[in-house]
């Protein structure tokens, strides 16, 4: 069974991620963002987007790809999204790179955020930055959360539409890094995800 170790900075996600901390996790250069957040309106053809990506992955690695699920905003319809899918990979043990990562790295993947002490977790971006593709183990708890909480959006229009205007309000502020975005997001994304972990159990 996988032990979950915490890095003390990840235990309340609601706080951002130092720059010290970034660095420390990031595969290669930590690099800057050169412009602004783009978040586009919803495109229809962000589904099929998933579907090649999810088609690569699992030729890729075959029966070592125990599930895979298209997450984030853009798994959400008319939610406007960073032309980015999103992706959830799971594995036996995250930690276990060359289980999976030289495969994907010769479908186009490349390794970019290595994070052992949150949940094994692993980030390989797509060709093209075309995807992010997040890696954890079989069993890990940060799953289903994430699960449900698309779930979710993609029927209750309230919070999808509340999600909306913070994400369009904090795209036209200035970051220096994508995470300090996604950062600022958590406080909107924690009280969507508590209401539909609540919903998935009454």
């Amino acid at each position: 069974m996988v032990q979950y170790r915490m890095d003390k900075e990840r235990e309340d996600q609601r706080t951002p991620l130092s720059e010290d901390y970034l660095r420390e996790h990031t595969v290669g250069e930590l690099r800057s963002l050169s412009g602004p957040i783009c978040v586009v309106d919803y495109d229809p053809e962000w589904p099929q987007s998933f579907e090649r990506e999810a088609e690569r992955i699992r030729k890729s690695l075959g029966g070592r790809a125990l599930r895979l699920e298209h997450v984030g905003s853009t798994s959400v319809p008319e939610l406007p999204a960073k032309p980015i899918i999103d992706m959830v990979l799971v594995v036996a043990e995250s930690d276990d790179e060359g289980r999976y990562v030289p495969a994907l790295e010769a479908a186009g993947y490349c390794l970019r955020v290595r994070e052992p002490d949150w949940y094994g977790h692993r980030l390989l971006k797509g060709p093209g930055n075309s995807a992010n593709l997040h890696v954890f183990s079989s069993g890990c708890p940060e799953i289903e959360p994430m699960v449900r909480s698309r779930d979710w959006s993609r029927t209750n229009k309230d919070d999808r539409e509340r999600y909306a205007r913070t994400k369009r309000a904090l795209a036209e502020r200035e970051w220096k890094y994508t995470q300090n975005y996604a950062d600022a997001k958590t406080a909107v994304i924690a009280e969507i995800m508590s209401r539909a972990l609540r919903a998935a159990t009454t």
